[in-house]
């Protein structure tokens, strides 16, 4: 199939991938847009997982108001130089992440960093809530666990879908960002205030 002048653009505006990245990933998709979207995204994924070891020392501190000033948040967005930091990009990164804080009230930026604390809620939660269920005990142990899985991960930041484009998760985001970039890019930490 013949790859055209606008199947480069739109793909590019979709992804934010060079131009190269594009061309050759249209290519090995035979010229079908979707798959070569999936294509840019996993080598995205296997540029991020390359750089995830690399120091990260720079970065910017971002906040988001709601329009009605009684909720805002700020985050810590982390890179690895000055010049990257600087870049708009980054920076409008570090926003919509703020934005999505403030939005979606995580407990915490990825799985593993639930507390013991945190686990033992949601255990006591989904204790309670199959309690009166007449399933046998070890059915019950499997949807207790299901049902904690599924509170850590949608307390986790990473795993939530972004606020603007529910098709992405914050983990997709800061993977494009990585991709755009060629840092690497993690949320240091961030603090969500409310009245």
């Amino acid at each position: 199939m013949k790859i055209t002048i606008d199947d480069i653009k739109i793909l590019r505006q979709q992804t934010g991938a060079g131009l190269l990245v594009v061309k050759n990933a249209l290519n090995e998709a035979g010229g079908d847009l979707v798959k070569a979207k999936t294509i840019i995204k996993e080598r995205g994924q296997l540029i991020a997982a390359k750089k995830s070891d690399r120091d990260i020392k720079e970065g910017v501190v971002a906040s988001y108001i709601h329009t009605n000033n009684k909720v805002g948040a700020m985050v810590e967005l982390l890179c690895e130089t000055d010049f990257v930091a600087r870049n708009q990009e980054f920076k409008d990164l570090a926003h919509n992440l703020a934005l999505q804080i403030t939005a979606s009230n995580p407990s915490f930026i990825k799985p593993k960093q639930a507390s013991p604390d945190f686990i033992k809620q949601q255990r006591f939660i989904a204790e309670k809530a199959v309690e009166t269920s007449d399933k046998l005990k070890n059915i019950k142990d499997k949807i207790i666990d299901g049902k904690v899985n599924k509170a850590v991960s949608e307390a986790a930041l990473y795993n939530q879908a972004f606020v603007k484009d529910p098709n992405l998760t914050i983990k997709d985001l800061i993977t494009e960002a990585i991709t755009k970039l060629g840092e690497n890019i993690e949320v240091g930490r961030f603090s969500r205030f409310e009245i």
